[in-house]
Formats: structure tokens, sequence, C-alpha cells
């Protein structure tokens, strides 16, 4: 398309949940619901249109071992972008993704920084890893680098426990949230287990990643807090193969990981029911492929989430979260076009019939 050319999209337009428009167009890169006057050069795509999916915990730039190069961190993206993942939150990388924001080709992140663990309690080559006295700094350090988001390793295996706990003391924890809080910087934590919840939330926590050891007891104090969760569920399907290859040196860690794994869906689905926000997130990067949001969505449903509010956690209730427009008049336009009604079957979200990315046909 060149740069005075019109993009028409016909058919059901998906604004909203229940704000459903008969068409838009795309004028210098942006949506608008009025058609343009004069416009010669049309492209039209017919189809049901969404806001470009979102997947709200995604690694670009971060492979098994660490930091990846710039051309496979383009790969990473590039797959996000075939599948409709248009805006991601980047829940952690050690990679400068910078130079992305300049292509206009690649979906719009929204960095965490880089992870901050525990000493020798997290993956290698993954996180900086400090001890208690130096997180407010780290988190200070990283705040400034992220964009609006800070990222924490709330918990994870001991070795000499044999199993999860927690990686900070609340008292460092508070002082790092609210450092965080004061750069205008909210915080997510990575949290498998039950032990380090209740210090994160009561310490002011925004978000919890994963949430896996989220209990009866603890939901209600989450849902009062205004918490968020991001479930991963494609990456806690991953549990029992963790589980088996730790049996032998870690036996009470890996009944643990099956157990987390077996109430995963009871989980999350006592959580939405109880009003806490939930959020599609892949965990794409390190071990896992990148382009899961349509199996995460279809995750969500199977958990119990009714389909609507499934979808609208990759689309437009993660927008909203994370500061980023959908489909309003004027916004970048960022959309995926399907065959049918995402609402009524999220399994059309696997297979985009069209991709536009600021305003472009790009798939």
């Amino acid at each position: 398309m060149s740069d005075d050319a019109v993009l028409h999209v016909r058919g059901r337009v998906l604004a909203g949940p229940e704000d459903v428009r008969d068409e838009l167009w795309v004028v210098g890169g942006r949506v608008s619901y009025d058609r343009p006057a004069g416009a010669r050069d049309i492209t039209t795509v017919e189809g049901w249109a969404l806001p470009g999916l979102v997947d709200a915990h995604c690694h670009v730039g971060l492979g098994t071992d660490g930091p990846v190069d710039a051309d496979t961190a383009e790969k990473q993206a590039l797959t996000d972008r075939e599948r409709g993942t248009l805006l991601i939150r980047d829940a952690g990388s050690p990679s400068d993704t910078r130079w992305i924001d300049d292509r206009e080709d690649l979906p719009k992140i929204i960095r965490a920084g880089r992870h901050i663990a525990r000493t020798r309690r997290y993956i290698r080559n993954y996180a900086w890893e400090v001890e208690p006295e130096d997180l407010v700094a780290y988190v200070a350090r990283e705040a400034e680098r992220g964009d609006g988001w800070v990222k924490l390793v709330g918990d994870w295996i001991d070795r000499d426990l044999g199993d999860l706990s927690a990686c900070w003391p609340r008292e460092a924890a508070e002082a790092a949230i609210a450092e965080a809080h004061r750069l205008g910087a909210r915080v997510t934590a990575h949290c498998f287990a039950e032990s380090s919840l209740r210090d994160l939330v009561e310490a002011g926590i925004d978000c919890v990643e994963h949430a896996t050891g989220l209990t009866d007891d603890l939901i209600p104090l989450f849902a009062e807090r205004g918490v968020a969760i991001v479930p991963t569920l494609v990456n806690i399907a991953t549990f029992p193969r963790l589980a088996a290859g730790g049996e032998r040196r870690y036996p009470r860690w890996s009944a643990h990981m099956r157990r987390l794994h077996e109430r995963r869906y009871d989980t999350v689905r006592g959580a939405h029911d109880a009003g806490i926000p939930v959020y599609v997130g892949t965990d794409a990067g390190g071990s896992l492929a990148h382009g899961l949001v349509a199996a995460e969505v279809a995750e969500l449903v199977t958990a119990g989430i009714p389909p609507v509010q499934a979808v609208a956690a990759a689309s437009w209730s993660a927008r909203a979260w994370l500061g980023r427009p959908g489909l309003e008049e004027g916004a970048p336009a960022d959309l995926v076009v399907y065959e049918a009604d995402p609402r009524a079957d999220v399994r059309v979200l696997a297979a985009p019939r069209r991709v536009v990315l600021n305003g472009r046909v790009v798939e």
C-alpha cells in the first residue's frame, strides 16, 4: 500500500465485546469510522476484525541459554506478528530490543527490563541475581530501563529445602515496590508457589505471573487489591515434564509442581469468578515457542472463563490495562481480521485472514 492508500475493513468490526460496527477505514495509518472524502486508492478486506492481539507475558530476545542475537529476536517477533499478536508486554529480557521500536513492521513492545532474582535462584543468564539489600537499587535501575514495568522473581526452588520458596523478605519487597511506584513503574513477579503471594500483594505488587499457588484464602486479598494475574497456562502445561526431570534430586519439589498443575484450571476459574483481572500471556521465549496466544485463549476457555471474556483478555481489556488503544477513532490501525466471529469460537484466533500493523497489511 502507498502512503496515501486507504484500507477499508468491511464485515464486522469488534471495537469492543458488544460494540460491533459494519466497517472501518484506515487513513494515514489510523482508524476512522468515517469514509474519507475523495479516496481513490482503496484496498478492501472483509471479515471479523479485532484489535491486534496482546501477549502480556512474552520474552523477545530470550532463548534457552539467555540473550539471543538480533536475527533470532526478529524471528521471534515476526512469529508473534504472523499469529496476530501486535502488542507484547515483554516480562523480562536480558537483551536490548529497543531497535524493534524503529521497525513499523514488528509488534509494539512494553518492556519490564531484565528479571531481578535472588542469587542462584533462577535460570542461569536470565536475570540480575542480587541479595535483598541490593533489591531497591536494581528495581530503580530496571524501572528506568523498562517501559513502566519491573519484573521480580518472587519464588524459585531452594535447593537446600528441596522445594519452592519465597525469594524476598517482606521488608525488601515493600521497599522495592515502593521505589518502583515512586518512579512511575508497576511491578510484577514470577510466582509458582503459595508462599510468596501474601507478602507481595500486601507489599503493593500490581500483577502476578503464573499464580499457580493462588489459594481460596488468598483470592479475596487479590480481588480487594485489584492485583491482576497472567496465568500462562500453555507454560503450566510443561509442569509434569519438569517434575519428572527433577524427581530423583528434588522429589518434594516435583510433587509440588504436579499438585500446582493438577489444580491449574480450578485456580484460574476461581480467580476469574472472584473478579480478579486475568490476562493472556504465553511465556514465549526461553524454552517455549512464540505465537501461542490463540492456544492460551483456548486454555482460559477450558478453565471455565466465558469465550467473550477470554478473547477480551487478549484484546480489549488487555490493551486498556496496558494503556494502549484498541480500535478507537484515531488510534493506530493495529488489527487482525478473521473468517468468523472469535467470540463464538475462540479457535478462529489461530488462523488470521489478514494482519494489519500501523495501517499496513503485513500478513
